[in-house]
């Protein structure tokens, strides 16, 4: 009887009480701050966000005064050269100079003088300045970096072209031709275009063939002038023509 009760008294195994005594222990310190590395400082620092300066509504200040630069007398000098140039000659070319030495460029000179072509010198920033207020202002892209002008009286393009050749330090950029500008493609099309006398002498031909033929059918007989006029008349009547067209149909 005493084993019994022992037996069920007695806990078994991996059975818990219901109640627990536990011990607590002392709670880590987390008042004091982990030092940031040093690195990660300086990110910090450079991320940083600085907000923008507050801008002032408009009409706060009152407007800057605008300073007007008025050209020295050599500017003015240049600027009335080149626009007794640009109403002088009837080609104006830009030409860029690729690190020519002197001999070349006198060489060039000789060149294209013998064709009645001209170098000029003037200075990008008063190139820039006469052209901006000019009929001219769409050259202005052109004047960048070291340039030359080749100027003629006479559009001798073709002449132009050959000489520039025998020079690879020089680049052709653009012209402008009887106030036309043309990029350098535009330039090589206009050099391969007959020349004035030859279009004349095509027109006159032209001209002088209708005469003729004009002059040969006025010495036939005036019947048969007559009957040529008739026969005009009938094919450009719109009877004749609307019954030109069920014949065809019929034909097909």
């Amino acid at each position: 009887m005493a084993a019994t009760l022992c037996v069920k008294l007695l806990p078994k195994q991996g059975w818990l009480p219901l109640t627990q005594s536990v011990r607590h222990g002392s709670k880590a310190v987390t008042r004091h701050r982990k030092p940031v590395h040093f690195f990660r400082q300086k990110l910090l620092a450079v991320t940083q966000y600085i907000p923008p300066a507050r801008v002032a509504p408009p009409g706060a200040y009152p407007p800057p005064a605008k300073q007007v630069q008025e050209d020295n007398t050599l500017t003015v000098l240049m600027k009335r050269n080149l626009k007794k140039l640009f109403q002088e000659n009837k080609i104006i070319a830009v030409v860029q100079n690729n690190a020519s030495n002197s001999e070349d460029m006198m060489s060039l000179k000789y060149r294209l003088h013998k064709h009645g072509i001209t170098v000029k010198f003037f200075p990008n920033q008063v190139m820039r300045s006469f052209l901006k207020d000019n009929i001219y202002c769409n050259m202005v892209p052109l004047f960048i970096g070291p340039t030359v002008l080749f100027v003629c009286k006479e559009p001798k393009v073709k002449e132009m072209l050959m000489t520039l050749r025998s020079s690879p330090q020089m680049t052709l950029l653009g012209a402008c031709i009887d106030n036309t500008l043309l990029s350098a493609e535009g330039v090589v099309a206009y050099s391969k275009l007959p020349s004035m006398t030859v279009v004349q002498g095509q027109l006159v031909s032209g001209l002088t063939m209708l005469t003729s033929r004009t002059a040969h059918m006025l010495q036939h007989h005036p019947a048969h002038l007559s009957a040529l006029l008739q026969q005009y008349i009938k094919q450009q009547s719109p009877d004749n023509t609307a019954e030109g067209a069920p014949k065809a149909e019929e034909a097909t």
